[in-house]
């Protein structure tokens, strides 16, 4: 069962049947099993499908048409190119896609309804800050006049350098200072549809003073703390609880200020922010509902207005359950921007006011779908135990003879009980391994013992019609560990931050059966560096249908939808850097095209990131090194060979290089 925001949803097949399903479903397999199994056309978007062959691909576009690419195409170009993974793909056309996407459902929902206003998106920088996203944002949203949004001096420098459309907006949040104030003003001096957002009321003295002393009328924005709040895991973003905002009072307070020094007409613009993948469509409308109406009364107070920024909040569908839960949405793109039109309009029209533009700031709807990051497996572990061990020498201590009686008494019938024998029998003999009472030898086969029993029991399952309540589990604490090449900490942050679902599964093999679940370990010395909740058929799942690895094999998973905040929330865990990065297209001959390539981090990189310099850590190490030869430890050979094995681990990736 999915938890969501107004109850339970309830998905064919039941808990205790999902063992028993998985394996019939096992039996017969193809490509279109697997794309089932995980679950790719309910969350690809028609973006990502898998191939008759059994590879997972994408769709790009070319001058000819929508083309398919498989994934493991693309790896084996960029290990030609002389790249390794992990690396993080990034598709262009699919953020173009989804740009297109937005503006074409507000278009549609604008011409059914005869809405009276037009629609501007704007990108929320801070979604992913990197300068190939920005850049092709301002180049894909170019002809629909797509802005960007600034909540810092930073973003707002770099918006300036990049959104020269002035038909587009830049609306600036955040804490703003002097500095950031004034360049926000003089961008609009020079001919740039820059508006200031007012995030707390003191923030008007400021702004009214700089721009007297730059000579300029400001366009102002406000934003108001509504009391309609949402679901999931943002949702003290928005609402009374806001940490920004202003009040009923206080923006009545602004008007009254700006009226007093004959400048209402300054004000333009009304903002508000639900939270970031709000996933119930209902809550959306109540909030447009409240906005509207402060937007009509600030009209009918004088003030210019002719704008209103509903923010952020639209969602996409990680799991692809189509329900209003943290990691789904209950709506799509056309019914949120009907919604949204016709919640304005009914607002605005009832009051007798003028049909504003509608600005939203989406970004984790814009870029989500926009980067795949891939990962190679480098090693497994599994706790099965198909033989049954070897007897041991007698004597045998007593709770070992037990578990052993469990063993040899093993049957269908009463299969609960023989688990829950298992497990007490097990606590038994390791309290008496921490008292000495059984030694190391007798320790290690009795946990052999012990798996091999649960090996057996999970075997028996598919043949009860119900599974116990206390071994619904069973799958997920036999799960193989698949050990992967990345960093949850510095590539997937909100899974290991917030539970965050993200898709995963194998770009290769996808006609052969996965007959093995696993749980991801990343290669970071921290026991919270895993991932251990992947989408399923009807329900989230503790571990991820997988294939045996075979000697040698390289085993490359893809997870999906990492374009939103991903990159720029990770952080430097045991010193892992940021991955090697590709953005992919597709020329007029269907061929991959490989563009801005760009290096991971070294190992030199992130030790200058904490303060370390990396020509001062060679001259340290090469003096401990010269000191050994004089100690007459190692040669002045083996000295040179360990200098160069030192400089090459500066120069090298922070990953496991094969």
């Amino acid at each position: 069962m999915r938890a969501c925001g107004s109850g339970t949803c309830f998905h064919a097949g039941e808990n205790e049947a999902m063992s028993r399903g998985l394996t019939e479903a096992l039996e017969s397999w193809d490509s279109v099993r697997s794309s089932e199994l995980y679950g790719v056309e309910a969350w690809g978007n028609g973006f990502f499908h898998v191939t008759e062959d059994g590879y997972a691909a994408v769709r790009l576009q070319n001058s000819s048409g929508p083309v398919s690419v498989k994934f493991h195409d693309i790896v084996q170009g960029l290990y030609q190119r002389g790249f390794s993974l992990p690396i993080l793909l990034r598709f262009g056309d699919l953020l173009a896609a989804r740009i297109r996407a937005i503006h074409e459902a507000f278009a549609k929902a604008i011409s059914d309804s005869g809405y009276g206003g037009v629609y501007r998106g704007v990108y929320p920088i801070k979604v992913n800050q990197q300068q190939q996203t920005v850049a092709d944002v301002v180049k894909f949203g170019r002809e629909l006049h797509h802005g960007l949004e600034a909540g810092s001096k930073a973003e707002l420098i770099a918006a300036l350098a990049y959104m020269h459309d002035p038909e587009a907006y830049i609306v600036c949040n955040g804490y703003k200072d002097a500095e950031f104030i004034d360049l926000a003003l003089s961008s609009l001096k020079m001919g740039l549809q820059t508006i200031l957002v007012l995030e707390m009321p003191g923030e008007l003295d400021l702004l009214l003073d700089r721009a007297a002393k730059l000579n300029i009328r400001p366009r102002i924005g406000i934003r108001v703390k509504l009391a309609s709040s949402v679901g999931g895991k943002w949702s003290e973003s928005g609402g009374e609880s806001s940490v920004f905002g202003l009040t009923p009072p206080q923006v009545i307070g602004v008007a009254d200020r700006l009226r007093d020094l004959g400048m209402l007409d300054c004000l333009e613009l009304l903002h508000y922010h639900l939270g970031s993948q709000v996933p119930n469509i209902r809550e959306i409308r109540e909030a447009i509902r409240e906005a509207a109406q402060y937007y009509a009364s600030l009209v009918k107070e004088g003030a210019k207005m002719g704008i209103l920024d509903i923010g952020g909040g639209l969602a996409i569908d990680y799991d692809g359950s189509r329900c209003n839960c943290a990691s789904s949405a209950n709506y799509d793109v056309a019914e949120y921007a009907a919604d949204v039109v016709e919640g304005v309009m009914e607002i605005c029209t009832a009051a007798g006011v003028a049909h504003p533009t509608i600005v939203s700031e989406s970004g984790r709807a814009l870029v989500g779908y926009n980067s795949v990051l891939l990962v190679n497996v480098l090693s497994t572990r599994s706790v099965e135990v198909p033989e049954a061990p070897k007897p041991l020498p007698k004597p045998i201590p007593e709770p070992i003879r037990n578990l052993m009686d469990v063993a040899a008494g093993l049957r269908t019938r009463n299969l609960g009980e023989f688990y829950n024998d298992a497990i007490f029998y097990r606590e038994e003999i390791q309290k008496a391994f921490k008292h000495g009472d059984i030694t190391l030898r007798q320790h290690a086969e009795a946990d052999r013992l012990f798996w091999h029993i649960l090996t057996r029991i999970r075997a028996e399952l598919p043949k009860l019609r119900f599974v116990p309540e206390d071994m619904r589990g069973l799958e997920d604490i036999m799960a193989d560990i698949y050990y992967c090449n990345f960093s949850v900490f510095q590539s997937l942050p909100d899974s290991w931050a917030i539970d965050q679902l993200f898709p995963i599964m194998p770009i290769q093999r996808l006609n052969e059966k996965p007959a093995r679940l696993a749980v991801l370990s990343d290669i970071t010395c921290d026991c919270d560096g895993k991932i251990d909740h992947f989408v399923g058929l009807h329900d989230t799942r503790g571990a991820l249908p997988v294939h045996a690895v075979g000697k040698d094999e390289d085993y490359v998973l893809a997870v999906f939808l990492v374009g939103a905040y991903q990159e720029t929330l990770g952080d430097l865990h045991n010193l892992f850097g940021d991955t090697n990065v590709a953005s992919i297209h597709v020329d007029d001959a269907g061929e991959i095209s490989y563009e801005q390539e760009l290096d991971g981090d070294s190992v030199g990189d992130v030790l200058s990131y904490v303060e370390y310099n990396p020509q001062g850590l060679l001259a340290r190490f090469r003096e401990l090194a010269e000191e050994a030869v004089r100690q007459k430890r190692i040669s002045p050979t083996e000295r040179r060979e360990i200098l160069d094995a030192y400089e090459n681990g500066l120069r090298g990736y922070t990953y496991f290089e094969t």
